[in-house]
């Protein structure tokens, strides 16, 4: 542990699984602190996290007052662990604050997860999630309480109210920081690093996307060959597509094996956005509610928050345009598309309807797949997306 500012610390640990809450001695005034004590739990579902966090404690001397500080924690789910494996490893230990990230120390732990049977293991993957709803059924709650900050609200109360009657007892600070009530506010750092998060699950179709267009341009001709066969052979004989998707799926995950992860994930800065953050946004995140600060800093941030609003605003009412220019076609909105489109969809239907279904999927497909010389240029846009765009919607009746 570092020392803190004026002197060492008195650190202590919380350990949470499910309902189970244990606190270790507090131990006076050291930079390496050792507890050396063992916990064992019975686990009814891999869905569930081990969350264990250091506190100082401020109440020992006289000098100390105020909340417990945060030291940091760490978090382990029980599905990201090996059975019958000895984890062994030291966790950096991470707090947020005013100023800045700070690492406060390391946590040695050492984890192991037994099962006795693997029958009851996998059973659980198949079991509702704790805590189990159907109580909902038969004494329903009423509108107020479904208010999730109301329930949460009631929820944290419950348990600072039991965990304060425990010996040792646990103070509100120490509760609310191990069942993460802070996060729920609103934090333009969390944000930022959710949309990063989005943005990366797309990552896979933008990378095969760039695979597919590198296939049509023919920058590699052996490949768009092979492609071509593939493509033919599926066609002929369409009962293989669904058991060589499955097939791929084996493959990729037996690609991925050899790098699996072999420890449990821990606190990442980089994912959190943590030392990326500016310091007024880590200003804004700590700040109170209601809020103490100035008034000239509340209307820059909230300026800010209007821009960051208004941005997503606008890709609220693009989405929205889309999903009403396509309803338009049917809607007679525009009296000269509408009919053509219903036309072309007669045309179309006797055209599929004639035509055998394997003719037509090859047709497209050899169509795509076409070199680019034999296609219009794509730097000029479709027939489809230009009468697309022109399609009306309900953005000129709005104010």
């Amino acid at each position: 542990m570092k020392d803190k500012e004026g002197g060492l610390t008195d650190p202590y640990c919380v350990v949470k699984y499910g309902e189970k809450w244990v606190r270790t001695g507090t131990l006076f005034a050291t930079a390496v602190p050792q507890w050396n004590e063992q916990y064992t739990w019975n686990v009814l579902d891999l869905n569930t996290v081990v969350t264990v966090a250091v506190f100082d404690d401020c109440h020992l001397s006289s000098s100390h007052g105020g909340d417990d500080h945060q030291m940091g924690k760490v978090r382990i789910r029980l599905a990201t662990l090996e059975t019958n494996r000895m984890y062994t490893q030291h966790y950096p230990l991470m707090v947020l604050t005013r100023t800045g990230l700070k690492k406060t120390g390391e946590l040695h732990l050492a984890v192991r997860f037994t099962c006795r049977s693997w029958a009851k293991m996998l059973a659980t993957y198949g079991k509702p999630l704790p805590p189990t709803i159907h109580i909902h059924h038969t004494d329903p709650i009423t509108m107020p309480q479904v208010d999730p900050l109301w329930l949460q609200a009631e929820a944290v109360q419950r348990m600072v109210t039991r965990l304060a009657r425990a010996e040792p007892p646990l103070r509100r600070e120490v509760v609310e920081y191990m069942l993460d009530v802070d996060p729920q506010m609103f934090s333009l750092r969390r944000s930022q690093s959710n949309f990063q998060r989005i943005a990366s699950l797309y990552s896979g179709a933008t990378a095969v996307a760039k695979w597919f267009d590198d296939i049509c341009e023919w920058k590699n001709p052996l490949s768009t060959i092979l492609v071509h066969v593939l493509f033919l052979y599926l066609v002929c004989y369409p009962q293989l597509i669904l058991p060589m998707v499955l097939v791929l799926v084996v493959m990729i995950g037996v690609w991925n094996y050899p790098r699996r992860p072999r420890n449990p994930p821990h606190i990442d800065t980089v994912l959190s956005y943590a030392d990326q953050a500016q310091p007024d946004e880590l200003e804004e995140e700590f700040d109170t509610f209601s809020t103490s600060t100035p008034d000239d800093i509340v209307k820059l941030r909230y300026d800010r928050l209007r821009s960051v609003a208004g941005r997503l605003q606008r890709e609220l009412g693009d989405l929205a345009m889309h999903a009403e220019r396509a309803q338009s076609l049917l809607s007679w909105r525009d009296h000269r598309v509408t009919p053509i489109f219903i036309m072309l969809s007669l045309v179309v239907a006797v055209v599929l309807y004639w035509t055998p279904l394997k003719v037509v999927v090859m047709v497209m497909g050899l169509y795509f797949l076409l070199p680019s010389r034999f296609r219009p240029s794509r730097r000029r846009t479709s027939m489809v997306f230009n009468l697309y765009s022109r399609l009306p919607s309900k953005d000129d009746s709005m104010l």
